[in-house]
């Protein structure tokens, strides 16, 4: 397994080995001892599975407010996303700076998102299925998020007419976003 770090503080990117023959693969996508080896000891709760049915649907930007907030470990298991981190810590040096990556079931790389952290992605191809593993449990009255296409932050989504929730198309900017980090 091998980390990459990103610009984002504890915002990681994890490649996970991969042993393929002609009759496919074979990867453990989470490994506890090798994790905690590695310096990521989180005590991961739930396992969660969505499927986007077209592309360019956008699930976010996410995140839980303390004492629910969330470390999440994200992976792709069919299709591609374009996978977006935002620093909503208030104090850190890159508040409201933002990194993507493309995760997809052909490069099976992961990413961890900690806490103090808003998520989302949006689906790159049609039928996209993506696993990530939380280590707090959903909690409806912490959840919370921030607008996808905020000015302020200015992120270069790969699409310019995505597929919404209603939730999602609701959720307020950066600047008044309820935030506890």
């Amino acid at each position: 397994m091998k980390i990459i770090e990103t610009k984002l503080d504890g915002v990681l990117l994890i490649e996970p080995d991969v042993f393929e023959d002609s009759r496919g693969f074979f990867m453990e996508s989470y490994h506890k001892r090798k994790c905690q080896e590695l310096g990521l000891d989180y005590d991961f709760v739930q396992d969660n599975h969505s499927l986007s049915v077209e592309a360019g649907t956008i699930r976010g930007l996410h995140y839980q407010l303390y004492p629910k907030a969330q470390t999440k470990m994200v992976r792709v298991v069919k299709g591609a996303i374009y996978d977006v981190v935002v620093d909503i810590r208030r104090h850190s040096s890159t508040f409201g700076q933002w990194i993507a990556v493309t995760l997809s079931a052909e490069n099976k790389q992961q990413l961890l998102v900690p806490e103090g952290f808003a998520h989302g992605f949006c689906t790159m191809e049609a039928n996209t299925e993506v696993l990530y593993k939380v280590d707090e449990f959903y909690s409806p009255e912490h959840d919370r998020g921030i607008l996808w296409n905020d000015h302020a932050l200015g992120i270069s989504w790969p699409t310019t007419n995505p597929i919404l929730s209603e939730k999602d198309k609701k959720q307020p900017k950066l600047k008044d976003a309820e935030i506890n980090f």
